[in-house]
């Protein structure tokens, strides 16, 4: 993506940064490791991670227009069901940024343990 300008009889191309363009999930290690533990997990997990970097989700409406089950829990904070709500993903979402930040992954009896909206990564 970039900008056409003229500069001294010049035609020149200066990129844009626009962090909207797509979402980037950081850090995609945690899911990898929790997939490599629990196997099962890894396809469902793949596939949000695969429309997640697609997505252009700017507002929570956004989210939701897209999994309707999806939870928000404060401090932009979301909870994804994955594998038929077998298991939970928080991720806090920095919209600005287009930034998804892996918080909580683990079955549903383990995310009822947990505060949603101050859950770390270990």
């Amino acid at each position: 993506m970039g900008l056409l300008l003229f500069f001294k009889d010049k035609l020149a191309l200066v990129p844009i940064w626009d962090y909207s363009v797509c979402m980037r999930v950081i850090a995609k290690k945690h899911l990898i490791a929790y997939w490599e533990k629990h196997p099962d997990a890894k396809s469902p997990l793949q596939a949000w991670h695969d429309e997640a970097i697609k997505a252009q989700w700017k507002s929570p409406q956004d989210i939701k227009g897209h999994y309707a089950s999806a939870s928000f829990v404060g401090k932009n904070r979301v909870v994804f069901n994955i594998k038929g709500n077998h298991r939970r993903l928080i991720v806090a979402v920095a919209y600005q940024f287009g930034a998804l930040y892996i918080k909580f992954i683990g079955t549903h009896a383990e995310h009822e343990k947990v505060d949603a909206s101050t859950v770390e990564m270990e």
